[in-house]
């Protein structure tokens, strides 16, 4: 079947009993006795929460009957049962209130993908080469339980590690709890498009290590340095309402947006004035709008308090930042400037935002405290129309002064300095390592050599649910469910202006042979030789209504005449309510040294590298997860129209330079690899920046995304942000050489040229 079909049945049915994948008629399958009640063209709307990114958005899915292949006892076949056949956004959640981005809506085909892993898997061929046979669980989990004991009996523990996307909730609360218990460390956390830079700015500015929540809807003015937020930064659902009544929920007034970056974003291209700046110096334009405030009086260079204070040269009136000197370093005019800051300063309430490719710097950090110093200085910061944080809860896992209790906030080691150690010793200093909801070896530059490091490793197991570049290199698969057949959960950190614990039950029964990660780790915690203490309860929901006990009484809809704040809880998936506001310890800290601008470092000589090389988060694919969604390939980008492909964008101007015409296929070049993709001329993009989307490129990935497009992260640097130790992945330079005439590779919505399908799509 090709990938038309499968969207197409998907579409209908939300299931792939119709897809005959396994090449038989579903006569001569299995027909399975159903395993529950079902009304018979009745649809029911239950809850769930999406995880296909970090805002947390609420869900309902459109369950109704209908047949489903699935995996039972190692044999598949059919079964009627109830299906996810939609999903839309809760109307009572408070960050998505009923809206839903086009990557939620695709979030059922991981459910019903036709190449998801089924059950349990052993590596039977050599690592690396996708050699698995299918096992029991019982099998599996013996096996990893004598690794486990082995490590124990050694005095080892430390040697276990457990590498993870960032996660905020009982999950990573129980994964951490887990760990220490056992004795190793935390788990490590990794993503590409991480926002440690913003978070550390916010707590030495405001005393708050989180990101923020901008109250757009009553803004009369906004202002974003590189921020993405109506595409795929922090939490777009929500950030793209509260613009819409920004724009028109106000009669009379509509307020403006200013976007400064190098290349027009999705953002960018809805803003009333677009501000190429050069890369790395978008902190010293904030400076400079600031400079001009307060020179002209129209506020004093107190009024922004601490934020100021960790600016060098703020309480001198930052004499260096005049609009003349600001012009040399960002390229911006001097009369631009004045006037900008002149309306950010009348058009109030004003509020500035950053997040993305300035971030991505090497002085990514600077940039963020200048705009933090620029949001007080106009009087954004916990106004309506500006910039708050949304209020926190702690839910937590554990007996209160276990050890592992007290030791929860010790920081942990970065997966790229894990690899160094790796890769330095003779004997590896991580015997056996758990994988979850990462991959690596796509998602980080060559020069870390994640996949040299996890070859040395004796033992890997992975939780995916997909094989993947790294899953590939995992010993035993143990395939977790899928969200709607799991518990969900989780602590959204921004989009709301109240605390919100997500939850919910799952939607759906369990297709295949699949376990939730959380209970087998429950499992092990109890099966080990020494069995670890004190003793977890015995599944994951059991763990998560003991956590969600020590909060109030939920608020909401459903929870007026609720009599069971458990019940209510799960019902409107999830709690909301009053929550802690307050700064944390860093706000009661002596004010560090004062941040003084650094010139970016950039990996490449100007000469033999001469274009600046920006990475950027797929509107469909964000970095690269979601590439196996083939809704998500059909959809055409929102500025290209690209899709089932990757492009490198190049400014009109410098393409003529280089005899680079639209389509054509061109060569990127970095210190560190090559790669050949179509060109697409795009007057929104600066003359000295070049521009890919990340997401394509995928050596293992399903029959969707395996050998499709160019991954740019393969030409990235190793330079980090020098703070906080954050790839810098904005600070690699290029060079890009015409090698070929259009060959098909790209293909545009509105275009003629298509690919050829794969021979598997045939």
């Amino acid at each position: 079947m090709d990938r038309r079909e499968f969207i197409k049945v998907t579409a209908i049915t939300g299931t792939t009993a119709a897809l005959a994948s396994c090449g038989s008629p579903e006569d001569q399958l299995i027909r399975f006795i159903p395993d529950e009640e079902i009304v018979p063209g009745v649809a029911v709307w239950k809850p769930s929460v999406c995880p296909l990114c970090p805002a947390g958005c609420g869900l309902h899915v459109r369950v109704m009957d209908g047949d489903a292949e699935v995996v039972r006892n190692g044999q598949p076949g059919v079964m009627r049962m109830g299906l996810a056949k939609k999903l839309e956004g809760n109307p009572g959640h408070p960050i998505n209130q009923g809206k839903l981005c086009v990557r939620g809506q695709a979030g059922v085909q991981v459910t019903y993908h036709p190449d998801r892993i089924t059950g349990p898997l052993k590596r039977v061929g050599p690592r690396g080469g996708g050699q698995f046979q299918s096992v029991s669980w019982d099998e599996g989990l013996t096996e990893l339980l004598s690794h486990l004991d082995e490590l124990a009996a050694a005095k080892e523990q430390k040697s276990l590690a457990f590498l993870t996307r960032p996660r905020r909730g009982v999950r990573h609360e129980l994964v951490t709890e887990f760990l220490g218990r056992f004795g190793a460390g935390p788990p490590i956390a990794f993503e590409l498009f991480g926002e440690d830079v913003l978070r550390r700015a916010n707590g030495l500015s405001f005393g708050r290590e989180q990101l923020p929540t901008f109250d757009l809807s009553r803004a009369r003015y906004v202002l974003s340095f590189g921020a993405d937020f109506l595409g795929t930064w922090n939490s777009p659902v929500a950030q793209n309402a509260a613009y819409g009544a920004m724009r028109q929920g106000r009669p009379g007034v509509r307020g403006k947006f200013v976007q400064v970056e190098q290349r027009m974003s999705q953002t960018g291209a809805n803003a009333d004035e677009w501000v190429p700046v050069k890369p790395g110096t978008e902190g010293v334009l904030a400076l400079g709008l600031a400079h001009v405030i307060v020179a002209a009086k129209l506020r004093p260079a107190g009024t922004a308090g601490r934020a100021g204070a960790l600016i060098d040269g703020w309480s001198a009136g930052l004499t260096g930042y005049s609009p003349a000197e600001v012009e040399k370093r960002t390229g911006v005019p001097a009369a631009r400037i004045e006037r900008l800051a002149r309306e950010l300063a009348a058009e109030g309430p004003a509020v500035v935002l950053i997040g993305g490719t300035p971030l991505a710097h090497t002085n990514g950090l600077f940039h963020a405290l200048a705009v933090n110093a620029l949001n007080e200085l106009v009087g954004s910061v916990g106004q309506p129309g500006g910039v708050t944080f949304m209020p926190q809860v702690q839910l937590t896992v554990g007996a209160p002064g276990s050890k592992r209790t007290a030791d929860r906030e010790q920081p942990g080691r970065s997966l790229e300095k894990l690899c160094a150690e790796i890769l330095a010793a003779e004997r590896s200093p991580v015997q056996l390592l758990m994988i979850e909801g990462s991959n690596p070896v796509f998602a980080t530059p060559p020069g870390w050599r994640v996949r040299d490091a996890l070859q040395k490793i004796p033992f890997i197991v992975s939780f995916g649910n997909f094989t993947d570049e790294t899953s590939t290199l995992a010993d035993l698969v143990l395939p977790d469910h899928s969200f709607l057949e799991s518990w969900v959960e989780g602590l959204p950190e921004s989009g709301a202006q109240v605390a919100v614990a997500n939850l919910a039950p799952p939607a759906v029964r369990p297709l295949h042979q699949t376990r939730a990660m959380p209970d087998v780790l429950l499992d092990l915690a109890r099966r080990l030789r020494q069995p670890l203490a004190p003793q977890f309860p015995e599944t994951f929901e059991e763990v998560l209504q003991a956590a969600f006990a020590a909060l109030p009484k939920p608020s909401g809809s459903q929870a007026e005449a609720a009599d069971d704040p458990w019940t209510t809880v799960q019902a409107q998936g999830g709690w909301w309510g009053a929550g802690s506001a307050a700064a944390d310890v860093s706000a009661r800290q002596p004010v560090p040294p004062a941040t003084r601008f650094a010139d970016p470092q950039f990996d490449g000589d100007a000469t033999a590298h001469p274009f600046h090389f920006l990475p950027y988060a797929s509107s469909a694919f964000l970095d690269g997860s979601l590439a196996h969604l083939p809704w998500l390939q059909e959809v055409p980008d929102a500025l290209s129209t690209a899709m089932w492909s990757s492009w490198v964008e190049i400014n009109p101007k410098a393409a003529e330079r280089l005899g680079i015409g639209a389509g054509d296929l061109v060569e990127v070049a970095s210190r560190h690899g090559t790669l050949r993709a179509a060109a697409l001329l795009s007057p929104g993009i600066a003359p000295d920046v070049i521009a890919m989307p990340v997401g394509q490129g995928h050596q293992t990935f399903t029959r969707y995304a395996s050998g499709r497009g160019e991954n740019p992260i393969s030409l990235l640097g190793t330079f980090t942000e020098a703070a906080t130790g954050s790839l810098a992945w904005a600070a690699t330079r290029v060079q890009i050489t015409r090698v070929g005439d259009r060959d098909g590779r790209l293909i545009l919505f509105a275009g003629e040229t298509r690919e050829k399908p794969h021979e598997h799509e045939r």
